[in-house]
């Protein structure tokens, strides 16, 4: 975990819980990203977590307190697959490549229809919810300064061209990459989706 991602996972007291907390949010995240935060009951939550409502209350104490854990579990989740991505790729460009592709495969089928649950929250919650806006802007920032390092980075080995500027560009490509995850809502191709990739990469020559 890096250290731009809060963790704020309900702490465990008394006796040790008697379910798998990764797995019920898991199921939670299924949850929040078919129906959104509102459309998403407590009863539709608790079926999907295989528990009872008692037991989500005591845990996370409300739906919120569900969504929170969630989101957290996201970002866990996100960043270690993504981190896993970047480590095969030998230059800037190709890491940035990998990155660009990732989000547009992600952007395909069921799992593209479901969409991010960050881009989700920054249009549904994070005008009402203080936190929840924090915890996106945390993510967003995170993510740009991602691609920015990996921008400097290909400068430096010589595969992406000196005359890019890393801020704006970094910029650009963050919202093509969350802008795919909107999209792939309606159902895109991976064919499309990748194609879309092909030419974001061409912001780098």
């Amino acid at each position: 975990m890096t250290t731009d991602t809060l963790d704020i996972s309900p702490k465990p007291r008394g006796r040790p819980r008697e379910f798998d907390l990764d797995a019920a949010l898991d199921e939670a995240l299924r949850v929040f990203s078919e129906r959104g935060y509102y459309a998403a009951s407590i009863s539709e939550l608790t079926e999907a977590m295989g528990l009872t409502a008692g037991s989500v209350y005591k845990a996370f104490k409300d739906k919120r307190g569900v969504f929170v854990a969630a989101f957290d579990r996201y970002r866990r989740v996100r960043l270690q697959l993504i981190d896993e991505c970047l480590a095969k790729a030998p230059n800037g460009y190709e890491k940035l490549h990998s990155l660009v592709a990732f989000f547009a495969e992600a952007s395909c089928g069921e799992i593209g229809r479901r969409g991010c649950l960050v881009v989700g929250s920054a249009t549904e919650l994070a005008l009402f919810d203080e936190e929840v806006a924090s915890r996106v802007g945390v993510a967003f920032d995170f993510d740009e300064r991602r691609i920015r390092d990996l921008i400097l980075l290909g400068q430096t080995d010589g595969s992406v061209a000196r005359h890019i500027d890393p801020d704006s560009t970094a910029c650009a490509l963050l919202a093509l990459t969350k802008g795919m995850r909107v999209i792939g809502k309606t159902g895109r191709k991976t064919e499309q989706m990748l194609a879309v990739a092909e030419t974001a990469m061409k912001l780098l020559n």
